[in-house]
């Protein structure tokens, strides 16, 4: 894994320590930790300060996917093979709860800017994703309508909407109060992989396997 100066465009430092690929990297809010996740199963949680592993976070049965911060920092999210999230505490470095309600692969994870929601994305029979009550631990709906696997997930900067992804080559926006989607989005020609908000939330980016970027 590298970890590059925007700035420059170069090579800052490689960081070593997982035994396989890695699949998922995510920054803290603060920008002082990085956390990765690999093939092994296990999280690698790191100080950007010294470059060096603060801790290798141990519980999925199979490779991680996906990784997330909580907005305050003191909590992450891992998506996996093995079916499950994982929320973790990282003062202890242990889990806090193993979540349950995927038929499938976990892809992806995300939390809601509050920090009192998290959206994990799955590649099960009716292609789902739920959304879940950070504080209870407990599953606050299943937003069905995707007709593949859904890839990747992510919140409006206000909270307010969330986009998914999917292998059925479109994107959903969903209003997450009343857990209805608002549009179809179409365009890509082949399954779209990632989305993303720009930061003021009126922009939504879609990347795709057939090479093509969508705003």
């Amino acid at each position: 894994m590298i970890l590059w100066d925007v700035d420059s465009r170069r090579p800052l430092v490689t960081l070593e320590g997982h035994n396989g690929r890695v699949l998922a990297v995510a920054f803290s809010p603060d920008g002082k930790r990085l956390a990765s996740a690999g093939d092994a199963g296990t999280l690698i949680l790191w100080d950007m300060n010294s470059r060096q592993p603060l801790a290798t976070l141990e519980g999925h049965k199979a490779p991680v996917l996906g990784v997330a911060f909580i907005p305050d920092g003191r909590r992450l999210a891992s998506a996996s093979e093995d079916w499950t999230v994982i929320l973790w505490d990282l003062d202890s470095g242990r889990p806090l709860a193993t979540l349950e309600g995927h038929g499938a692969r976990v892809q992806d994870v995300a939390f809601s800017p509050d920090g009192k929601r998290l959206a994990s994305t799955g590649r099960d029979k009716i292609n789902t994703v739920i959304l879940w009550d950070v504080g209870s631990r407990k599953p606050l709906a299943t937003l069905v309508g995707h007709k593949d696997g859904v890839i990747s997930v992510a919140f409006s900067p206000d909270g307010k909407r969330l986009a998914s992804a999917s292998f059925d080559k479109t994107v959903i926006l969903w209003d997450v109060d009343s857990r209805r989607p608002l549009v179809t989005l179409e365009g890509h020609n082949g399954r779209v992989l990632a989305v993303a908000f720009s930061p003021d939330g009126k922009r939504l980016a879609s990347a795709g396997d057939a090479g093509t970027l969508i705003l």
